[in-house]
Order: structure tokens, then C-alpha cells, then sequence
């Protein structure tokens, strides 16, 4: 058995309020950092055997932190990459509001390719075959994948049997866990969207796409 858990990175200045996407340089706030040591002071009660990570700095901030709690190995993989939101990415949430791409992104996930970006499909179908390929080379143990809420989302209503035009109702919040395992081909989820602090997330009702 390999059980998982998906970690979404923690908290950076502007989570809710902009669509930053793969832009980089996108670092950790200081309410992250506190987040980050919760969530790897939480995991190193655990023997993690490997620490996988989305490439963008947030990311990858997050499971260096993780990882040396855990005294883990920590790999990058585009696999756990964010969305690639294309045009979109940089723009404040509120002023794609009147977008009718973007309410199709928000009500029809399974067929809308975000402009210049990537489909849902297309995203899910990368994260479930790196997913896999981890399970391969660690066909029993733990593993931390950290991510990002959107890419967790797309894995989890997979494993779940989800449309992707529901995936909306998965809350995915900054510094949260959910947990699989993966019994051959044979997927539990345990949990989805723990938290271990209180995350400093955005107000109700803001989060409709991955404000990652």
C-alpha cells in the first residue's frame, strides 16, 4: 500500500485576490512560513520516504520545509505543476469577472480550455500519470506530493469518480492535506482538506478557480 498525502502549498501575499498561476518568483508570506513548519511539524510524527513537489517556488518552498522535518528527499515534477492558466495568468480575480470564458471555466471545467492554457483534462491526466509512476517506485511507504489546489482537486475527483464540473465542491484551502491510498489499483481517500492551522484563505465564495 502507498499512502499519500497531497499538501497544498502555503499561503503567499495575494492568495485569493490574484490568479498568479505558473508566474515565478511567487514566494511564501510570512503567515506561510508559520503554516509550512505546522504542516511539517504535523507530518514528521509520520516516516515519510520522499517528498515530491510541484517546480514553482511556493511550492517547492513548502516541501523543503516539510522535507527537512522529515529528513526526506525532495524531487520536483512538472507532473504536480499548476494549472497553466495562459492569458489569465497575473490577472486580479475580480476583473475576470465579466469574461464569458471565465464563467466557462467556472461552470464547464470538462470542456473549456482556459485561453492560451491548458483543458482540466489535460491537467488531471498529467497529475494522475505522475501519481502512478510515484506509486511504481514506492509500491508501499508514505509520500508527500505538495501542489496546488486546483491540480489536488483534479486528483481527488478521480479518484472519487468526480466530473470535473464538480470539482469546485472539494475545499482545498492553503497548508491543507488530503490523504489516499493506493491498494494496487485500488484508491481510499481518507481525508480531504485538512488543516492543521487555521490558513490564511480567502473570504467565501472568492475561491470559484484555483487562486493559487
Amino acid at each position: 500500500m502507498t499512502r499519500l498525502h497531497l499538501v497544498r502549498h502555503a499561503a503567499f501575499s495575494g492568495v485569493g485576490r490574484k490568479l498568479v498561476g505558473r508566474a515565478p518568483g511567487v514566494s511564501l508570506s510570512d503567515d506561510g512560513l508559520v503554516q509550512a513548519r505546522h504542516l511539517a511539524a504535523d507530518l514528521a510524527s509520520e516516516p515519510i520516504a520522499a517528498v515530491y513537489t510541484s517546480p514553482l517556488d511556493r511550492a517547492r518552498e513548502t516541501a523543503d520545509i516539510i522535507a527537512t522535518a522529515c529528513s526526506a528527499t525532495v524531487e520536483a515534477s512538472n507532473a504536480f505543476a499548476e494549472v497553466d492558466f495562459g492569458s489569465w495568468t497575473g490577472a486580479d480575480i475580480d476583473a475576470l469577472e465579466p469574461e464569458r470564458a471565465w464563467r466557462d471555466f467556472n461552470s464547464l471545467r470538462s470542456l473549456t480550455r482556459i485561453p492560451g492554457g491548458e483543458l482540466m483534462l489535460e491537467t488531471q491526466t498529467r497529475a494522475i500519470v505522475g501519481l502512478l509512476q510515484i506509486q511504481r517506485h514506492h509500491p508501499s511507504g508514505t509520500i508527500v506530493i505538495v501542489s496546488h489546489a486546483d491540480v489536488i482537486r483534479s486528483v481527488l475527483g478521480c479518484l472519487l469518480g468526480m466530473p470535473l464540473d464538480h470539482l469546485l465542491r472539494l475545499e482545498i484551502a492553503p497548508a491543507s492535506i488530503s490523504t489516499v491510498e493506493l491498494h494496487g489499483a485500488w484508491p481510499h481517500v481518507r481525508c480531504i482538506g485538512r488543516t492543521i492551522s487555521a490558513p490564511a484563505a480567502p473570504a467565501p465564495g472568492r475561491e470559484r478557480a484555483s487562486v493559487e
